[in-house]
């Protein structure tokens, strides 16, 4: 009798433990898609940084291609580029004006024409570390081994 009633503790014991060992090893596979999710997410938010800030770039320079003799080159905010002033009808140079992605924020930092008036240029005010170091678009070349998403500056060339 007592033989069973030892073999039967064993047993659960022996149960109890696989049931902690399944655990752990649950959570830990857990953890681990968390981790690769958040990344995931990160190199998304930054793909559409680059998407978002050449969308920028490509509207800054339109705004200055269009420019009438005698007028400023650089919009003064970010909304002359939703609709340009300098023409009675309305001529846009953007469809609209984004988020950054990285900050979730709609304040962008902003690169200004030597005398001040105009916008040349944007950037994400985030310091965080970028994923992406290498191998950009040629039009944005300058973005290799830089060491924060406030260092990738969107300018008109």
């Amino acid at each position: 009798m007592r033989s069973s009633c030892k073999q039967l503790a064993t047993a659960r014991g022996m149960a109890y433990l696989s049931l902690l060992l399944s655990l752990a090893l649950l959570s830990i596979a857990a953890l681990a898609t968390a981790q690769v999710h958040s990344l995931m997410q990160r190199r998304a938010a930054e793909d559409e940084l680059l998407y978002v800030g050449q969308q920028y770039q490509r509207a800054l320079l339109s705004y200055a291609n269009a420019t009438p003799p005698g007028a400023s080159r650089s919009p003064a905010s970010l909304d002359d580029l939703l609709r340009d002033p300098r023409y009675p009808m309305p001529r846009r140079h953007i469809r609209q004006l984004y988020v950054d992605p990285i900050s979730m924020q709609a304040e962008w930092g902003l690169v200004l024409s030597p005398d001040g008036k105009g916008i040349i240029g944007i950037y994400s005010k985030s310091e965080k570390q970028p994923i992406k170091v290498a191998q950009f678009p040629a039009s944005i070349k300058g973005f290799e081994d830089k060491k924060s998403y406030r260092e990738w500056v969107f300018m008109v060339q």
